[in-house]
Formats: C-alpha cells, structure tokens, sequence
C-alpha cells in the first residue's frame, strides 16, 4: 500500500468517526444559553425580563417527541418571563403535530407565548396546519402584526412577521401602531432580515434558520448556511448603523443530515438589561 493510500484510508477513517460523533452524540447534547443583553434605550422598569427563546425543531424522524418533552422541561425549570419561538417547528410532514401540542401548551411565562412560522412551515403548503397548531399550544403567531404584554406595569411588544423565503414579510404593518420609543422585540424566522429590521424601531431581533452552520470546523467555522441565514449565522451580533442586536440560535433539530458538529443545539435564556 502507497503513502498515499494511508493518508486516504486515514481521511476517511477520521470522517468517519466525525459522522458517527455528530450523528450519534453531538445532536443530542442540548446546551442552555444564558446571556445579558444591554439594550440601548430600554425602559429601566423592563430591566431584568427573562426571555427564553427556542428555534428549528424541526420535528420528523431524527428530532421527535421526547426530544421536545425535554426542551419543555428545561425551559420551564428556568421559569422565564416570556417564550419566543422562531420557527420551522417540522422539518416535512405535520404527523407528529398532534401530540406535540400538549406538550407545547405546557410551556409556562406569564407574559405569554409567541411564535412565527419558518421556511419549512410553509415549503410544503403545511402553514397554516402549523399556524393552527401553535394557536392550539397557546402561543401567539405573529405574522405581520404584534402584541403588547406587560411587566410591572409598564408595556412591551412583540412583533413578528411572515417567512420572510416563503411569505409575505411586511414589517411596517407589523409595528404599526407602535410608538417611537416604545420596546420591541422583533421576531423573524431569517436572521439576515435584521438588515432591514434595523431601519426601523426595533430593539432586539430573534431568529433561527440557520443551525448555526449545523457543522462547524476549527478555525474556519461554519461550512454551510441557507439563503438569508449567511450574515447573522449564529449568537448574538449588531446590524445596521445603529447596532441593533440580534441573537441567532442555532436551533434544535437537524435538516438535511442528521449531524451536527461543533454546534450543539441550544435554548437560550436572555436577560434585557
């Protein structure tokens, strides 16, 4: 056998042992994300909400029912003020629907619950199946139009608008109303929309799609994002002249391949201060 028969043999030895990681390990290692955001212009009176944002479950064969049992556990063992989800609730087929609402109507914030819809909600003409379904799990779907909660007294709103590949995003119609000043948190399912979120009065936008990369490598990082998941991949970055914060999370399930590597599935607890 040549030289270069071992380093290929070699090669694919260790992509192999990487696969049989990010299949059978790595995906499964559910990471709670707590951070501080400091919110430029936010009420002091709303400093201290705690908001824990989830994204991409992407229900199907390699992402299903226990595994969003536990995702409900842990988020209420955190107790938060408010639950934000960011979409792409199946990955293709809407069979595991009907269970996994109860378990969904188990999630816990006083000041409510709110959801849009992702790519894949609407890819296969399912949306408003899976509308229907958040409505029935208590949650807000917010597609183009936003509600006000309260903390102490004192008003916040959460806005949100349609997928922005497969929908009809109108951000405007989703803030009208709002006052200049006003707190709000901006949900979209794509995180490069923030470049046009950022134009407007938003404080904070949360979005999912983009599995931060599902596989990242050592000093290079992602490999491979999705169309309007390639700016904001993953965490917590600024847009806009004005810096406008927007946290990406890199989401629960998995598409296209069952793998994920160096890039843990996340829930993320935010604290606004």
């Amino acid at each position: 056998m040549t030289k270069g028969m071992h380093w290929l043999l070699g090669l694919l030895g260790v992509g192999a042992l990487c696969g049989a990681y990010g299949y059978g390990w790595e995906r499964h290692q559910l990471e709670v994300v707590s951070l501080s955001i400091t919110l430029p212009d936010w009420p002091q009176v709303l400093k201290g909400v705690r908001l824990v944002h989830f994204s991409d479950t992407h229900l199907g064969p390699y992402w299903g029912l226990e595994q969003l049992q536990r995702v409900v556990d842990v988020i209420n063992r955190e107790k938060p003020d408010l639950i934000c989800f960011t979409g792409d609730l199946v990955d293709e087929s809407t069979r595991l629907l009907s269970a996994a609402v109860p378990m969904l109507r188990g999630l816990q914030a006083p000041l409510g619950k709110f959801a849009v819809l992702g790519n894949h909600d609407w890819r296969y003409g399912q949306q408003d199946v899976i509308h229907q379904a958040l409505v029935d799990a208590d949650f807000q779907v917010l597609d183009n139009r936003h509600v006000r909660t309260e903390y102490k007294g004192a008003g916040l709103y959460v806005v949100g608008v349609d997928d922005v590949l497969h929908g009809t995003p109108d951000v405007q119609a989703a803030l009208a109303g709002i006052a200049p000043g006003e707190p709000v948190i901006l949900l979209v399912h794509e995180p490069d929309f923030a470049d046009v979120a950022a134009r407007h009065h938003v404080h904070l936008q949360l979005s999912g799609h983009s599995h931060g990369g599902q596989v990242r490598l050592p000093l290079i990082g992602h490999v491979l994002t999705p169309p309007l998941g390639q700016k904001y991949v993953s965490g917590l970055m600024q847009a806009g002249e004005r810096k406008m914060p927007v946290y990406t999370s890199r989401g629960l399930g998995t598409t296209i391949l069952p793998v994920r590597f160096l890039c843990r599935p996340e829930v993320t607890v935010l604290t606004l201060v």
